[in-house]
């Protein structure tokens, strides 16, 4: 069965959620930490949530966010699984394109993403907002007979609602429990992620 698989980037990929280590630039780790927690709790509404958090983010120069998003270990055992399967693979982040960039090039597979602008080394603008459930929906257009989402946080859910497969992953933190009773799985290491994705 042709098979696609849609990876969540923030603490499913990553080691650590991606905006709170940019913040940590500006000395607003914690601050960030607890908005995005209560945002992947859905508690607070994730477009709402997201430009607030880059309105504070926009300090810091694109180029240096770069180089943070950078330093984020991924984890191996899914890092090696999604360039292993690039063809069939997709990260799908609500992160803006310009920041992850070099994430993404690193890992080699397609992308779904917020997308911003940029002038003079800042960030201008967003100029979209991802709606995840558009990655699974593109891998249909191509005649993907089924498709797994993977992912731990409350803006995965449009993603796991239009998914065959949903898998929740606690590698950083546990799935949110919206994300768990709309998994089929739930694994809470990048080792097991990649031995029940290579069974499926």
């Amino acid at each position: 069965m042709k098979t696609a698989f849609c990876f969540d980037l923030d603490g499913t990929i990553s080691s650590r959620e991606i905006l709170p280590a940019i913040a940590s630039e500006l000395g607003l780790a914690e601050e960030m930490t607890l908005l995005t927690s209560l945002t992947l709790r859905g508690l607070i509404p994730f477009e709402s949530s997201f430009r607030l958090r880059c309105s504070i983010l926009k300090q810091v120069p694109v180029s240096r966010v770069r180089e943070i998003v950078a330093d984020i270990p991924l984890d191996a055992a899914i890092e090696d699984f999604v360039r292993k399967n690039r063809q069939r693979c997709a990260v799908v982040t609500g992160n803006l394109d310009v920041w992850v960039q070099d994430v993404l090039n690193r890992l080699e597979c397609r992308a779904f993403t917020s997308c911003g602008t940029v002038a003079a080394d800042y960030l201008s603008s967003i100029s979209s907002i991802l709606s995840k459930d558009a990655a699974v929906e593109t891998f249909r257009d191509e005649k993907f007979e089924r498709v797994v989402a993977i992912g731990d946080g409350f803006n995965d859910l449009p993603m796991f609602e239009t998914a065959d497969i949903g898998v929740a992953y606690g590698g950083v933190h546990p799935p949110v429990p919206e994300i768990v009773q709309n998994a089929d799985y739930v694994v809470c290491r990048g080792s097991s992620l990649c031995r029940l994705l290579n069974t499926l």
